[in-house]
């Protein structure tokens, strides 16, 4: 027998319409999972947002208040997508009502607020995920695979790129993001965080860093009303950008590996340039996220002029078989984040976690805080081990 799971979103920008999606399409995907959601609340304070997400989704009810949500019997599970200086208070007080929660990263501004958060769900014996999307990619899980049994042999250095223009413009509006007090740290949250979970994923802890950042575009105008997504507010009273835009990164790997992740708001020319590049002692896997399902991989005997293979992914390789019944059949985006509400509503229905946990969340932004002690002092920084 399916249980319904009654859940609710908290803060309805593009994040939180992608996670309502998500719950909408999951069962039609993964027909097996015990839990059926049902959307019960939308929380979002900008005026008509709410109501708007209600009509469109089936929200049985709306609050401008994420509070209510709390206080809400009927909500079991929540998906927290507000802007991250909202992320500890909302992630700490849902927990502690009881309630499962699926969290956008990096989870607070720093790696104190996502311990926070951490500590909250651990205490309270609930299940918490994070979004850290781009590891659902079945290439992703491939390459994983492949490292992990040792066919390129032992990896020696990896590259990790996260590249986009959403911040280009110089008329971008100057939002919450852009903020330290609000937005916490910008493209080392935003992107970098990514980056450094695909580097754990892939390829294990991290041991030290050095890290150098920048601010490109160092004002911005002020919107004069609500904005959602990366708006634009020509001619209003200009502010500061208070956090970077840009991050190079040297990694040094508890395995040994090395690595170099870097990653830009600003880049004029990139859009989603996302990927890796890991090379072993016998070989090579490269992923590029704009070709989300090809993986190159270099392998064989040769060393010198071994060529590379385009390897299309399918059933078999993560979670594909759900969608498309054979290789080459594209995924999206959106895909990737039916995956993680699947797994986060099958770590709630088994009681135990699958996919990205806080954990991992905690783990990133333990690196994310060195990259900046590393930026302001100029020198490598240990990351701690948990």
């Amino acid at each position: 027998m399916v249980e319904a799971l009654g859940v609710a979103v908290v803060g309805f920008g593009w994040m939180g319409r992608v996670h309502t999606q998500a719950y909408a399409r999951v069962r039609h995907h993964f027909p097996g999972l015990a839990l059926r959601p049902e959307l019960v609340t939308v929380a979002e304070e900008v005026p008509g947002r709410a109501e708007e997400a209600a009509a469109q989704f089936g929200f049985a009810s709306t609050t401008r208040d994420w509070r209510a949500v709390v206080a809400d019997p009927r909500i079991r599970a929540v998906s927290i997508t507000a802007p991250n200086f909202l992320h500890r208070e909302i992630g700490v007080a849902m927990a502690g009502a009881g309630k499962h929660i699926w969290i956008e990263k990096p989870v607070g501004l720093t790696a104190e607020d996502a311990g926070a958060v951490a500590a909250a769900v651990a205490g309270a014996g609930v299940q918490g995920a994070v979004g850290f999307n781009y590891r659902n990619a079945p290439a992703v899980e491939a390459a994983g695979a492949l490292i992990t049994s040792g066919e390129i042999g032992t990896v020696t250095h990896a590259r990790i790129r996260l590249f986009s223009d959403y911040a280009a413009h110089p008329d971008g509006a100057l939002t919450w993001r852009y903020e330290r007090e609000r937005g916490g740290s910008g493209v080392l949250g935003d992107l970098a965080s990514h980056g450094v979970d695909l580097a754990r994923f892939l390829l294990g802890d991290l041991a030290a860093l050095t890290a150098d950042t920048a601010v490109f575009v160092p004002e911005r105008a002020r919107p004069t009303g609500a904005t959602a997504g990366h708006s634009r507010a020509a001619g209003g009273e200009l502010g500061p950008v208070e956090n970077e835009d840009y991050v190079s990164c040297l990694l040094r790997f508890a395995s040994g590996a090395r690595g170099v992740l870097e990653a830009c708001r600003v880049s004029v020319g990139e859009q989603n340039s996302y990927g890796f590049e890991v090379h072993g002692t016998r070989g090579a896997v490269f992923w590029d996220f704009r070709r989300m399902n090809e993986l190159g991989v270099s392998r064989g005997t040769a060393y010198q002029d071994q060529p590379v293979s385009t390897v299309y992914v399918g059933p078999g390789d993560g979670e594909f078989a759900a969608f498309q019944p054979g290789a080459a059949n594209a995924m999206g985006y959106d895909d990737l984040k039916v995956i993680e509400a699947y797994r986060f509503l099958h770590s709630v229905a088994e009681g135990r976690p699958h996919g990205a946990t806080l954990d991992d969340a905690v783990r990133a932004a333990a690196a994310l805080d060195a990259m900046a002690r590393s930026a302001e002092s100029g020198a490598w920084v240990n990351v701690p081990a948990s």
